[in-house]
């Protein structure tokens, strides 16, 4: 992946390699050549740069930017069409698979930084749904910090570009970066430990359930949605299939928007699926809100809804005040996330 854009780029980039007679690299190559140590298996894809990347000396260290709002587009890599022609002659062991798809300069002010654009997909298998996540170098950084002030020994041998002080915007530098997240990422999920961390899981998505909860409760439900289906995408392939808060979010969400845009079938579905994983939860404040949407929407079209109108009854029977329950609507206003 990042390889290849580098050998597209190296004719352009050889005016800025130092002579062999030179004993001494320059720092910004030596720290490239040192950060490459240590990764894991490497990656391959196609990177895409934006053209506002290439030949850039500022530096975007030294102050802290929000990440920009991001749009994950609808994305099926070479690499997964691969993978998937392989597992159907053979059987492949199902791994998270990380590529970087997207590195766009952000200008902000005075200031500018990188955004990358990174996918996250199931290799083994074909992956219908990849889901991805947009965050810059310090963002990244912030978690390898997290994490090794939580597991010292397991992050021991996890490599990380280290920061530098000019070229951060040359298509070289970008690139290897790239090239360096995927295997940084792709290391820590390969650790059992790191991959269930909660430092690490929110990483990908609290962000966005934050951002998904304000347009939802802001009723931009058409804005909301795609969003809060990356965010589902994101946690079927990080997360285990148990009760969360995190997880009983997004099925809220997904409930609400689907159905306030008349998509009746999906927001039962979603409702459903909700109403399944809180038979582990009994005592949940989202069991009586998904009861009574799963009840009504089942209503609508025309589903079985016996068994939730049975564990109502049986919730009121036991001193549940249905009468005055919040609705699911009403939760994501409420419910405060850090």
């Amino acid at each position: 992946m990042a390889s290849k854009i580098l050998q597209r780029l190296r004719p352009s980039t050889q005016q800025e390699e130092i002579p062999p007679v030179v004993t001494e690299e320059a720092p910004e190559i030596a720290d490239l050549v040192d950060d490459m140590d240590g990764l894991s298996v490497r990656l391959s894809g196609t990177l895409s740069l934006s053209e506002d990347s290439l030949g850039s000396e500022e530096s975007d260290e030294t102050e802290e930017r929000p990440i920009e709002e991001w749009c994950p587009s609808p994305l099926l890599t070479q690499q997964m069409r691969e993978v998937w022609a392989s597992s159907q002659s053979h059987s492949v062991p199902i791994r998270l698979t990380f590529e970087v798809t997207e590195a766009n300069v952000i200008r902000d002010g005075y200031s500018k930084y990188v955004v990358y654009t990174i996918f996250i997909m199931q290799s083994g298998q074909y992956d219908s749904s990849p889901a991805s996540i947009s965050c810059r170098y310090s963002d990244l950084e912030c978690l390898r910090r997290k994490l090794r002030a939580l597991y010292p020994k397991e992050m021991r041998d996890v490599s990380f570009p280290r920061k530098r002080l000019r070229k951060n915007f040359t298509a070289e530098t970008i690139a290897k970066r790239s090239r360096a997240f995927e295997q940084f990422l792709s290391h820590v999920s390969s650790l059992p430990a790191l991959l269930s961390c909660p430092t690490f899981l929110c990483f990908f998505y609290l962000k966005d359930i934050q951002r998904a909860q304000h347009l939802t409760c802001n009723s931009l439900y058409k804005l909301a949605l795609p969003v809060w289906i990356n965010i589902w995408h994101l946690q079927e392939k990080l997360c285990p299939a148990t009760p969360s808060t995190h997880r009983f979010l997004v099925l809220a969400g997904l409930v609400v928007c689907h159905q306030e845009m008349d998509e009746l079938v999906e927001a039962q579905d979603c409702s459903e699926r909700a109403v399944s994983l809180l038979q582990e939860a009994q005592d949940s404040p989202f069991l009586v809100p998904f009861l009574l949407a799963h009840i009504q929407l089942s209503w609508r079209v025309g589903r079985d809804k016996r068994d939730s109108e049975t564990t109502l009854q049986k919730l009121q029977a036991d001193g549940s005040n249905i009468t005055n329950s919040l609705s699911l609507k009403d939760i994501l206003n409420r419910e405060t996330i850090d």
